[in-house]
Protein backbone atom coordinates (compact mmCIF):
# COMPACT_ATOMS: atom_id res chain seq x y z
CA UNK A 1 0.00 0.00 0.00
CA UNK A 2 0.81 3.61 -0.41
CA UNK A 3 2.67 5.00 3.00
CA UNK A 4 0.27 5.72 5.67
CA UNK A 5 0.29 9.46 6.91
CA UNK A 6 -0.02 9.95 11.07
CA UNK A 7 -3.75 10.24 12.05
CA UNK A 8 -3.73 14.00 12.63
CA UNK A 9 -2.80 14.66 8.98
CA UNK A 10 -4.48 16.79 6.61
CA UNK A 11 -7.73 14.39 5.30
CA UNK A 12 -7.65 16.08 2.00
CA UNK A 13 -4.35 14.04 1.46
CA UNK A 14 -7.10 11.38 0.57
CA UNK A 15 -9.39 12.97 -1.39
CA UNK A 16 -11.66 10.96 -3.18
CA UNK A 17 -10.47 12.54 -6.57
CA UNK A 18 -7.53 12.09 -9.18
CA UNK A 19 -6.87 15.90 -8.97
CA UNK A 20 -3.62 14.45 -7.05
CA UNK A 21 -2.86 13.31 -10.68
CA UNK A 22 -3.43 16.41 -12.08
CA UNK A 23 -1.76 18.47 -10.12
CA UNK A 24 1.50 16.24 -10.00
CA UNK A 25 2.80 17.72 -12.92
CA UNK A 26 6.59 15.76 -11.95
CA UNK A 27 4.35 12.47 -13.37
CA UNK A 28 5.37 11.18 -16.78
CA UNK A 29 4.76 7.37 -16.59
CA UNK A 30 1.07 6.58 -15.62
CA UNK A 31 -0.34 3.48 -15.97
CA UNK A 32 -3.62 2.19 -15.82
CA UNK A 33 -4.78 -1.08 -14.92
CA UNK A 34 -7.09 -3.79 -13.20
CA UNK A 35 -8.98 -6.81 -14.01
CA UNK A 36 -10.59 -7.17 -17.29
CA UNK A 37 -13.72 -5.40 -17.92
CA UNK A 38 -13.97 -2.94 -15.36
CA UNK A 39 -13.48 0.12 -17.26
CA UNK A 40 -9.49 0.56 -17.63
CA UNK A 41 -9.86 2.09 -21.05
CA UNK A 42 -13.18 4.50 -20.14
CA UNK A 43 -10.24 5.73 -16.91
CA UNK A 44 -7.48 6.28 -18.81
CA UNK A 45 -9.20 7.73 -21.73
CA UNK A 46 -10.67 10.29 -19.78
CA UNK A 47 -7.37 10.76 -17.86
CA UNK A 48 -5.67 12.02 -20.85
CA UNK A 49 -8.14 13.99 -21.72
CA UNK A 50 -7.83 15.90 -17.87
CA UNK A 51 -4.24 15.93 -18.60
CA UNK A 52 -4.14 17.52 -21.69
CA UNK A 53 -5.64 20.53 -20.42
CA UNK A 54 -2.84 20.65 -18.44
CA UNK A 55 0.70 19.14 -19.33
CA UNK A 56 2.01 20.25 -22.50
CA UNK A 57 1.86 17.25 -24.20
CA UNK A 58 0.20 13.34 -23.63
CA UNK A 59 0.42 10.69 -25.13
CA UNK A 60 -1.99 7.25 -24.76
CA UNK A 61 -0.86 4.30 -25.31
CA UNK A 62 -2.56 0.88 -25.28
CA UNK A 63 -0.80 -1.95 -24.55
CA UNK A 64 -3.59 -4.63 -24.50
CA UNK A 65 -4.04 -7.05 -27.26
CA UNK A 66 -7.91 -5.87 -27.36
CA UNK A 67 -7.25 -3.11 -27.91
CA UNK A 68 -10.34 -0.36 -26.86
CA UNK A 69 -9.16 3.05 -27.08
CA UNK A 70 -10.15 3.53 -30.59
CA UNK A 71 -13.37 2.32 -29.94
CA UNK A 72 -13.82 4.80 -27.00
CA UNK A 73 -12.65 7.74 -28.99
CA UNK A 74 -14.80 7.07 -31.90
CA UNK A 75 -11.18 7.02 -34.03
CA UNK A 76 -9.00 4.62 -35.93
CA UNK A 77 -5.48 4.12 -33.87
CA UNK A 78 -2.60 2.47 -35.61
CA UNK A 79 0.93 1.66 -33.73
CA UNK A 80 2.02 4.95 -34.28
CA UNK A 81 0.97 8.36 -32.54
CA UNK A 82 -1.85 9.74 -34.03
CA UNK A 83 -3.57 12.92 -32.90
CA UNK A 84 -7.17 13.00 -31.09
CA UNK A 85 -9.54 14.41 -32.91
CA UNK A 86 -10.20 18.00 -31.55
CA UNK A 87 -6.60 18.03 -29.72
CA UNK A 88 -3.34 19.27 -30.95
CA UNK A 89 -1.48 18.35 -27.52
CA UNK A 90 -2.78 14.63 -27.25
CA UNK A 91 -2.04 11.99 -28.96
CA UNK A 92 -2.99 7.91 -28.77
CA UNK A 93 -1.28 4.62 -30.06
CA UNK A 94 -1.90 1.38 -29.89
CA UNK A 95 0.76 -1.25 -29.83
CA UNK A 96 0.30 -4.58 -31.40
CA UNK A 97 3.65 -6.64 -31.78
CA UNK A 98 4.40 -9.41 -33.99
CA UNK A 99 4.63 -11.84 -30.47
CA UNK A 100 7.00 -15.10 -31.06
CA UNK A 101 4.74 -17.80 -29.61
CA UNK A 102 7.76 -19.84 -27.62
CA UNK A 103 5.66 -22.79 -27.01
CA UNK A 104 4.85 -23.47 -30.16
CA UNK A 105 8.02 -22.95 -31.22
CA UNK A 106 9.36 -25.79 -29.27
CA UNK A 107 6.68 -28.18 -29.00
CA UNK A 108 5.71 -28.18 -32.66
CA UNK A 109 8.22 -27.18 -35.10
CA UNK A 110 10.52 -28.95 -33.31
CA UNK A 111 8.22 -31.78 -31.66
CA UNK A 112 9.49 -35.20 -32.03
CA UNK A 113 12.99 -34.80 -33.07
CA UNK A 114 15.49 -35.18 -30.61
CA UNK A 115 18.51 -35.92 -32.88
CA UNK A 116 21.16 -34.10 -34.73
CA UNK A 117 20.77 -30.47 -35.42
CA UNK A 118 17.20 -30.50 -34.40
CA UNK A 119 18.05 -32.40 -31.33
CA UNK A 120 20.37 -29.48 -30.51
CA UNK A 121 18.26 -26.48 -31.70
CA UNK A 122 15.14 -28.12 -29.37
CA UNK A 123 17.42 -27.78 -26.29
CA UNK A 124 19.03 -24.35 -26.88
CA UNK A 125 15.26 -23.00 -27.96
CA UNK A 126 14.10 -24.64 -24.39
CA UNK A 127 16.86 -22.58 -23.01
CA UNK A 128 15.89 -19.72 -24.37
CA UNK A 129 12.30 -19.83 -23.50
CA UNK A 130 12.88 -20.80 -20.05
CA UNK A 131 15.78 -18.32 -19.66
CA UNK A 132 14.71 -15.21 -21.37
CA UNK A 133 11.18 -14.59 -19.81
CA UNK A 134 8.85 -12.73 -22.02
CA UNK A 135 11.74 -12.41 -24.83
CA UNK A 136 8.71 -10.78 -27.41
CA UNK A 137 7.31 -8.79 -24.38
CA UNK A 138 10.83 -7.26 -24.19
CA UNK A 139 11.56 -6.49 -28.07
CA UNK A 140 8.30 -4.66 -27.57
CA UNK A 141 8.93 -3.20 -24.21
CA UNK A 142 12.38 -1.87 -25.73
CA UNK A 143 10.45 -0.74 -29.64
CA UNK A 144 7.71 1.55 -27.24
CA UNK A 145 10.33 2.78 -24.56
CA UNK A 146 12.70 3.98 -27.60
CA UNK A 147 9.68 5.41 -29.37
CA UNK A 148 8.31 7.10 -26.70
CA UNK A 149 11.51 8.97 -25.50
CA UNK A 150 12.57 10.06 -28.76
CA UNK A 151 9.16 12.19 -29.40
CA UNK A 152 9.37 13.54 -25.38
CA UNK A 153 5.87 13.30 -24.42
CA UNK A 154 5.93 15.27 -21.40
CA UNK A 155 2.71 12.68 -19.42
CA UNK A 156 2.57 9.29 -21.10
CA UNK A 157 -0.35 7.35 -20.34
CA UNK A 158 -0.44 3.36 -20.40
CA UNK A 159 -3.34 1.88 -21.20
CA UNK A 160 -2.26 -1.56 -19.81
CA UNK A 161 -4.05 -5.23 -19.86
CA UNK A 162 -5.52 -7.23 -17.53
CA UNK A 163 -3.03 -7.81 -14.47
CA UNK A 164 -0.38 -10.52 -15.42
CA UNK A 165 0.29 -9.45 -18.71
CA UNK A 166 0.82 -6.15 -17.15
CA UNK A 167 3.11 -6.84 -14.41
CA UNK A 168 5.27 -8.42 -17.03
CA UNK A 169 5.26 -5.48 -18.81
CA UNK A 170 6.06 -3.37 -15.88
CA UNK A 171 9.11 -5.90 -14.48
CA UNK A 172 10.51 -5.80 -18.16
CA UNK A 173 13.39 -3.37 -17.38
CA UNK A 174 14.59 -6.31 -15.09
CA UNK A 175 14.18 -8.56 -17.53
CA UNK A 176 15.54 -7.15 -20.69
CA UNK A 177 18.97 -6.69 -18.86
CA UNK A 178 19.11 -10.23 -17.20
CA UNK A 179 18.26 -11.38 -21.24
CA UNK A 180 21.08 -9.38 -22.44
CA UNK A 181 23.35 -11.35 -19.69
CA UNK A 182 22.32 -14.69 -20.94
CA UNK A 183 22.22 -14.39 -24.86
CA UNK A 184 26.00 -13.57 -23.98
CA UNK A 185 26.47 -16.79 -22.19
CA UNK A 186 24.03 -19.00 -24.79
CA UNK A 187 26.35 -17.72 -27.68
CA UNK A 188 29.50 -18.51 -25.89
CA UNK A 189 28.06 -22.02 -24.82
CA UNK A 190 26.29 -22.97 -28.46
CA UNK A 191 29.13 -21.01 -30.67
CA UNK A 192 28.06 -20.97 -34.34
CA UNK A 193 25.38 -22.98 -33.93
CA UNK A 194 23.46 -20.15 -32.21
CA UNK A 195 23.61 -17.67 -34.92
CA UNK A 196 21.69 -20.55 -37.26
CA UNK A 197 18.83 -20.64 -34.86
CA UNK A 198 18.16 -16.85 -34.22
CA UNK A 199 15.59 -16.78 -36.89
CA UNK A 200 13.99 -19.12 -34.82
CA UNK A 201 12.99 -16.53 -32.36
CA UNK A 202 12.08 -13.88 -34.24
CA UNK A 203 15.62 -12.28 -35.31
CA UNK A 204 16.74 -11.86 -38.85
CA UNK A 205 18.75 -13.90 -40.20
CA UNK A 206 21.13 -10.92 -41.28
CA UNK A 207 21.97 -10.43 -37.65
CA UNK A 208 25.74 -11.88 -36.62
CA UNK A 209 25.13 -12.87 -33.12
CA UNK A 210 27.88 -10.64 -31.78
CA UNK A 211 26.49 -7.57 -33.25
CA UNK A 212 22.80 -8.06 -31.97
CA UNK A 213 23.90 -8.52 -28.42
CA UNK A 214 26.48 -5.62 -29.04
CA UNK A 215 22.98 -4.00 -29.86
CA UNK A 216 21.29 -4.84 -27.15
CA UNK A 217 24.05 -3.89 -24.59
CA UNK A 218 23.90 -0.63 -26.50
CA UNK A 219 20.06 -0.64 -24.84
CA UNK A 220 20.73 -1.66 -21.87
CA UNK A 221 21.62 2.28 -20.15
CA UNK A 222 18.29 3.53 -21.50
CA UNK A 223 16.53 0.76 -20.43
CA UNK A 224 18.04 0.81 -16.62
CA UNK A 225 17.16 4.63 -16.69
CA UNK A 226 14.02 3.91 -17.34
CA UNK A 227 13.47 1.36 -14.73
CA UNK A 228 15.03 4.16 -12.26
CA UNK A 229 11.81 6.44 -13.41
CA UNK A 230 9.43 3.72 -13.14
CA UNK A 231 10.37 3.54 -9.14
CA UNK A 232 10.66 6.80 -9.12
CA UNK A 233 7.41 7.77 -7.14
CA UNK A 234 7.53 11.58 -8.27
CA UNK A 235 7.65 10.33 -12.62
CA UNK A 236 5.82 7.12 -12.09
CA UNK A 237 2.48 5.94 -10.62
CA UNK A 238 -0.29 3.11 -11.16
CA UNK A 239 -3.71 3.86 -10.81
CA UNK A 240 -5.65 0.47 -10.14
CA UNK A 241 -9.50 0.31 -11.46
CA UNK A 242 -12.02 -2.08 -10.12
CA UNK A 243 -15.51 -3.10 -9.70
CA UNK A 244 -17.29 -3.34 -6.28
CA UNK A 245 -17.01 -7.62 -6.25
CA UNK A 246 -14.98 -10.48 -5.20
CA UNK A 247 -13.20 -10.98 -7.84
CA UNK A 248 -11.78 -7.34 -8.74
CA UNK A 249 -10.83 -6.93 -4.90
CA UNK A 250 -8.84 -9.91 -5.31
CA UNK A 251 -7.23 -8.63 -8.54
CA UNK A 252 -6.65 -5.23 -6.69
CA UNK A 253 -4.59 -6.24 -3.98
CA UNK A 254 -2.88 -9.04 -5.78
CA UNK A 255 -2.06 -6.28 -7.83
CA UNK A 256 -1.30 -3.58 -5.34
CA UNK A 257 0.85 -6.28 -3.20
CA UNK A 258 2.63 -7.11 -6.61
CA UNK A 259 3.57 -3.46 -7.28
CA UNK A 260 4.94 -2.92 -4.11
CA UNK A 261 7.51 -5.96 -4.90
CA UNK A 262 8.56 -3.68 -8.24
CA UNK A 263 8.76 -0.51 -5.86
CA UNK A 264 6.31 1.23 -8.29
CA UNK A 265 3.91 3.56 -6.56
CA UNK A 266 0.31 3.11 -6.38
CA UNK A 267 -2.04 5.20 -3.90
CA UNK A 268 -5.26 5.48 -6.00
CA UNK A 269 -8.21 3.39 -7.01
CA UNK A 270 -11.10 3.92 -8.94
CA UNK A 271 -13.51 1.69 -7.95
CA UNK A 272 -16.26 1.74 -11.15
CA UNK A 273 -19.81 0.84 -11.95
CA UNK A 274 -21.77 1.11 -8.67
CA UNK A 275 -25.15 1.39 -8.63
CA UNK A 276 -27.47 4.42 -7.58
CA UNK A 277 -30.58 3.03 -7.33
CA UNK A 278 -33.45 4.65 -7.11
CA UNK A 279 -35.22 4.93 -3.78
CA UNK A 280 -38.93 5.44 -2.70
CA UNK A 281 -40.31 8.08 0.01
CA UNK A 282 -39.41 5.59 2.59
CA UNK A 283 -35.72 5.39 1.47
CA UNK A 284 -36.04 1.59 0.55
CA UNK A 285 -34.64 1.00 -3.51
CA UNK A 286 -37.65 0.17 -5.61
CA UNK A 287 -35.84 -2.42 -7.96
CA UNK A 288 -35.45 -5.83 -5.62
CA UNK A 289 -32.26 -7.21 -8.23
CA UNK A 290 -31.28 -3.74 -7.79
CA UNK A 291 -31.11 -3.59 -3.92
CA UNK A 292 -29.31 -7.17 -4.02
CA UNK A 293 -26.76 -5.63 -6.07
CA UNK A 294 -26.74 -2.89 -4.02
CA UNK A 295 -26.34 -5.10 -1.04
CA UNK A 296 -23.42 -6.74 -2.47
CA UNK A 297 -21.66 -3.61 -3.95
CA UNK A 298 -22.04 -1.80 -0.60
CA UNK A 299 -20.40 -4.65 1.14
CA UNK A 300 -16.68 -4.58 -0.90
CA UNK A 301 -16.85 -1.15 -0.89
CA UNK A 302 -16.79 -1.12 3.12
CA UNK A 303 -14.14 -3.33 2.36
CA UNK A 304 -12.14 -1.42 -0.14
CA UNK A 305 -12.36 1.60 1.59
CA UNK A 306 -11.11 -0.45 4.99
CA UNK A 307 -8.51 -2.37 2.58
CA UNK A 308 -7.16 1.08 1.17
CA UNK A 309 -7.87 4.00 4.03
CA UNK A 310 -4.38 5.62 2.62
CA UNK A 311 -5.34 5.41 -0.74
CA UNK A 312 -7.17 8.03 -3.25
CA UNK A 313 -10.92 6.11 -3.47
CA UNK A 314 -12.96 7.41 -6.72
CA UNK A 315 -16.05 6.00 -6.59
CA UNK A 316 -17.77 6.59 -10.48
CA UNK A 317 -21.67 5.04 -11.01
CA UNK A 318 -23.05 2.30 -13.69
CA UNK A 319 -24.25 5.00 -16.37
CA UNK A 320 -27.18 4.34 -18.73
CA UNK A 321 -25.24 4.54 -21.70
CA UNK A 322 -21.44 3.36 -23.08
CA UNK A 323 -18.95 6.09 -22.68
CA UNK A 324 -18.20 6.72 -26.57
CA UNK A 325 -16.79 9.77 -28.34
CA UNK A 326 -14.72 12.65 -27.22
CA UNK A 327 -17.94 14.24 -25.57
CA UNK A 328 -18.93 11.53 -23.33
CA UNK A 329 -15.36 10.94 -22.39
CA UNK A 330 -15.07 14.63 -21.13
CA UNK A 331 -18.35 13.96 -18.95
CA UNK A 332 -16.78 10.98 -17.39
CA UNK A 333 -13.44 12.50 -16.79
CA UNK A 334 -15.89 14.55 -14.37
CA UNK A 335 -16.25 12.36 -12.28
CA UNK A 336 -12.83 11.16 -11.77
CA UNK A 337 -12.58 14.61 -10.28
CA UNK A 338 -15.14 14.34 -7.97
CA UNK A 339 -18.28 15.48 -9.85
CA UNK A 340 -21.74 13.49 -9.37
CA UNK A 341 -23.32 14.83 -12.50
CA UNK A 342 -23.58 12.31 -14.79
Amino acid sequence: MAARFPDNEDTEEYAPTLQNIVDQHSLKWIFVGGKGGVGKTTCSCSLAILLASVRPSVLLISTDPAHNISDAFDQKFTKYPTKVKGYDNLAAMEIDPDLVDQDRIVNEDLDGDDSGIKGLAKELLEELAGSVPGIDEAKSFVEVITLVNAMDFSTVIFDTAPTGHTLRFLSMPNLFVKGIEKFGKLKGQFGSVFSQLLPMIGISTGDEPTSLIDRLKDSAPAVKQINKEFQDADKTTFICVCIPEFLSLYETERLVQELAKLNIDVHNIVVNQLLRPEKTPDGSIKCSMCAARHKIQSKYLDQIHDLYDDFHIVECPLLKEEVRGVKKIKNFSRLLLGSTEQ
